[in-house]
């Protein structure tokens, strides 16, 4: 007996240790994804007056189909007051809030709107509406999707039938989408009787089009497939409709911006997704709310919306070609020009000879004086071509005009007519660059660049030659494990004021990186501040980083999408000062590395803490038929983890699918596919019939099992404590017993609370009756909480009696129990024996099932939410397997494990756990949901051993 105590407790250490690793683990992981981030720099969008929000009426028929949902004008001050009788004359445009969003998240697009069309010329202004979805969480219940997107279809029509008193009123509206409602908006189109040339523009912030964030019901996943099916298989429909994605970066841990990636055709031309980090002007990570305030991308969206008006029709305009020159001018590549000034092929150039300067150097460094002067300078190509292969500019002045020049007539020593070429030009934070390719300008005698200050403003110009294979180098990064044990660095002599590094092998979303750049100059001057650019070829998610120089940066590297070939590697660029030292060095950051497994596949711990549960309910059963007592929850759930069993599986059955003869037997069958960890490259989505190319590295599986495993292991503790003390809250309220059947149920009582629930469950929401059920048994748990204190401190107050009360020789007086259970008496240490492996038995059932419970809460909060507008939940996610939850919640109330060593059926059922985790790791990490039905196949068989 004490050998076996003494086992029991270096078990239960070593589970603790182990655990205890996996939860610092998770914890680290968790915090890098929470806080591992750069600050908050996004300026925040004020109102300058009141807003207001103006419902608009829908007709009776609308009205009365979807009470819970509105359509509101957004007004503020003077114009709220104009537009109260909703005579319109403005450009529409619609916003759709997202997952749990408010309709009034729009007052930062209409503000800031509203704003900019005063100082417009022409009268051109938008009339901003807002949708409210009764912040409903369709990010989790996904019922509600098709009824949404039924509504913003009546909602487009009524607010274009608001402007039928205009001569030109507008036929189609603009959509802003956040969160989910980026994907409602795109699921218009999947309408019967939608007509597509009501919207003609979406935009779309922090949007998960390629796939659900989590997949708790059917109906979020059948949505999801049937908008994907609309708009890649019939994207020769679709091609005129033009959609911009734009992700949050980093800060959004709700939504990853890989997810953002629109699902479209390759190549096609009006489907833009990006990163608000890459964006002109912006810069900056946004948070998942913060990305509909946020000033800086607030302003990028109104200034487009401006420029895609037509001056005559003062109307968005249809043009796909202009809606696609805006959203690159805006969003894509700003070459700090006005928007639709085309280039002239020959400028004239004013042949003012004291105003040009030929450079015969290799760099050009010119900074204007205080005074106002024109100034020009002159580089000649022909003597450069062989030797350079590319010429690089930069310049702090930002102002919107013309500042490079291809020279195609000279006279003396300036230049009569010249072609502009500042259209390729980029804008960084601190100055504009452009990079010219000699080989695209044979029809060019030399390069012009104007460093005319007419308006006094000083500013610096800095050009050179340059040769691109002599600047473009190659650094390998660490390996993934090595734990930051391992630097590769490399430093550059800086000659040049652009340099590439190749950083080779990196290309995969879980690795992460710290990249230090550390700069350092002879001499001490003013200099223009250096910019570390680290960019995806693969993908728009540059990340831009400015620094003085000298100076030590400290770069993030980390990636929101692997490549999706094998040709390519993240790049990162250096705009750096003439004739200083740069220090490369990059480390592998074990922190970022949970995080950025945290970030994509989260969603798959839940599955392995279901597995391991489920394992530990086998072990459970395994003793009782072995010895017929019950083990301590703490060492069958630290028994749980069993990658050797589960991945070794797992494995096998992957790599048979890989075969042709077994995934023909397996579509046979009828199996679903297996599914896979998520996708992480752009514009790729699980497809029905498999897997996508990218593939995880196998270990990580096992590192997922080992976190659910944690997270298992430390919630039945907390399960264990929060059972005491609310029992001990509760004690009082209760009469002090001292028998094993205290909280259980009649058969009669069972079958009335049974069907009571279903038909409850049936006419309301399933996820309320199993609610019910549950709590039922855990009363049983705390009862049995109780009776174990009970009988405890009844034997610790009475020794004598205890070793009476073993001998069979205690009188029911001084007992105060003359009754037997199972044969022995009440009030002993056997008695206290079976109490206490009862409570171990369900409280390892009572964690079981929470997690259904779990599953479910987001279609039972929508339904309480809703309870004034509809007592039914239509549809209900619960209604499979809403019986069967419920008759094995009630069955096992009265369960022991006197019952359960006695059944037959025992044996076989304790071997089931096993192959059921097997199944549920192959088919359930996409489909949390389906998590459900494998507990139900091992409990369902579970529950019948209490009866035969």
């Amino acid at each position: 007996m004490f050998g076996s105590r003494s086992r029991n407790r270096t078990m239960k250490l070593a589970a603790g240790v182990l655990y205890g690793f996996a939860l610092g683990l998770l914890v680290v992981g968790l915090w890098e994804l929470l806080t591992g981030f750069e600050e908050n720099r996004c300026s925040m969008t004020y109102m300058f007056e009141y807003p207001e929000y103006r419902r608009v009426a829908l007709p009776r028929r609308v009205a009365r189909q979807y009470p819970a949902y509105g359509l509101y004008l957004y007004g503020e001050g003077l114009y709220a007051q104009e537009t109260r009788a909703l005579k319109l004359t403005g450009a529409p445009v619609l916003f759709l809030p997202g997952n749990a969003g408010s309709y009034k998240q729009a007052r930062s697009l209409g503000s800031v709107a509203l704003r900019k069309a005063g100082n417009m010329e022409g009268g051109v202004h938008f009339n901003v509406f807002t949708v409210d979805f009764n912040e409903e969480l369709v990010a989790l219940y996904g019922g509600s999707l098709r009824r949404q997107t039924h509504f913003l279809h009546e909602s487009i029509k009524a607010v274009l039938r608001l402007y039928k008193h205009l001569k030109t009123p507008p036929q189609s509206v603009v959509l802003v989408g956040h969160s989910m409602g980026g994907v409602v908006a795109r699921a218009l189109y999947t309408l019967p009787r939608f007509n597509t040339s009501l919207v003609n523009l979406i935009i779309t912030q922090a949007s998960p089009h390629l796939a659900p964030v989590l997949v708790l019901d059917p109906y979020l996943l059948e949505f999801y497939s049937t908008v994907r099916e609309k708009w890649v298989n019939n994207a020769h429909k679709l091609v005129n409709i033009t959609v911009l994605s734009v992700g949050g970066g980093y800060r959004d841990y709700q939504v990853r911006s890989g997810l953002t990636s629109l699902p479209c055709l390759h190549g096609d031309p009006n489907k833009l997704s990006l990163v608000a980090t890459a964006v002109p002007r912006t810069w900056v990570s946004t948070d998942h709310l913060s990305i509909v305030w946020c000033k800086e991308l607030v302003l990028a969206t109104v200034r487009a919306f401006f420029d895609l008006v037509d001056p005559e029709t003062r109307q968005f305009t249809e043009n796909p070609e202009k809606k696609m020159s805006v959203l690159n001018y805006h969003f894509i590549r700003h070459p700090v020009r006005t928007l639709g000034d085309t280039p002239d092929a020959a400028a004239v150039m004013l042949d003012l000879s004291d105003a040009w300067s030929e450079v015969n150097t290799l760099r050009l460094a010119f900074s204007t004086p205080k005074e106002a002067q024109v100034k020009y300078f002159l580089f000649a190509l022909s003597s450069r071509r062989k030797a350079y292969s590319h010429f690089y500019c930069r310049s702090d002045n930002l102002e919107m005009s013309s500042w490079v020049y291809g020279c195609r007539q000279r006279s003396g020593s300036s230049c009569l007519q010249a072609m502009d070429l500042s259209m390729a030009t980029e804008l960084l934070p601190p100055y504009k660059v452009l990079v010219l390719s000699l080989s695209d300008l044979s029809s060019v005698s030399h390069l012009v660049v104007s460093a005319s200050n007419l308006n006094g403003r000083q500013f610096t110009v800095e050009c050179e030659w340059q040769r691109q294979e002599s600047q473009t180098f190659s650094l390998p990064v660490p390996h993934v494990l090595s734990s930051g044990l391992t630097v590769s660095d490399f430093t550059i002599n800086s000659s040049g004021l652009l340099h590439t590094i190749r950083l080779q092998h990196f290309h995969q979303v879980y690795q992460a990186f710290r990249i230090s750049v550390a700069s350092q100059c002879k001499a001490h001057r003013d200099r223009l501040p250096s910019v570390f650019v680290l960019r995806a070829p693969w993908f728009r998610e540059d990340s831009l980083t400015t620094v003085t120089v000298p100076s030590v940066a400290e770069i993030s590297g980390m990636l929101h999408t692997s490549r999706p070939d094998n040709t390519s590697c993240a790049l990162l660029l250096l705009h750096t000062a003439p004739n200083c030292q740069y220090k490369v060095s990059v480390r592998t950051s074990l922190p970022r590395v949970l995080g950025q497994i945290l970030r994509f596949c989260f969603h798959t711990v839940p599955v392995y803490t279901a597995v391991t549960l489920l394992l530990a309910c086998g072990g459970q059963m395994s003793s009782i038929l072995k010895t017929k007592r019950a083990a301590d929850m703490s060492l069958v759930v630290g028994a749980g983890l069993q990658p050797h069993k589960v991945n070794l599986f797992v494995y096998i059955l992957h790599f048979l699918l890989g075969c042709g003869w077994f995934q023909e037997v397996w579509s046979r069958l009828g199996a679903p596919p297996m599914d896979v960890l998520p996708p992480t490259t752009p514009d790729v989505t699980l497809s029905e019939g498999g897997a996508p190319a990218e593939q995880w590295p196998l270990p990580l599986s096992p590192l997922l099992y080992v976190l659910g495993a944690g997270v298992a292991f430390w919630g039945t503790a907390l399960l264990r404590l929060v059972t005491r003390l609310v029992s001990l809250i509760l004690a009082p309220l209760h009469r002090p017993s001292i028998t094993r059947d205290c909280g259980t149920l009649r058969r009669r009582t069972q079958l009335a609370i049974a069907l009571c629930l279903t038909v409850v469950g049936w006419t309301s929401c399933g996820a309320f009756s199993i609610s019910a059920a549950f709590l039922l048994h855990l009363y049983r748990v705390l009862r049995l909480q109780m009776t174990e204190r009970s009988l405890s401190h009844m034997l610790n107050l009475s020794p004598t009696k205890r070793k009476e009360a073993e001998n069979g020789a205690v009188d029911s007086q001084s007992s105060g129990a003359s009754k037997e259970c199972n044969g022995a008496p009440l009030l002993s240490e056997s008695a206290l024996q079976e109490v206490r492996d009862d409570l171990e038995l369900h409280l390892c059932l009572s964690a079981l099932f929470t997690l259904p419970l779990t599953l479910i809460a987001p279609s039972l909060i929508h339904w309480i939410r809703n309870l004034r507008y509809a007592t039914q939940l239509d549809p209900d996610p619960c209604w499979p397997h809403m019986v069967p939850v419920i008759v094995v919640y009630l069955l096992l109330i009265n369960g022991n494990t006197s019952q359960l060593s006695n059944s037959k059926l025992l044996p076989l059922t304790s071997r089931l756990p096993l192959p059921l985790a097997v199944a549920a790791v192959t088919f359930c990490p996409l489909h949390l949901y389906r998590v459900t039905y494998f507990l139900l196949a091992a409990l369902i068989p579970l529950s019948m051993c209490c009866l035969l």
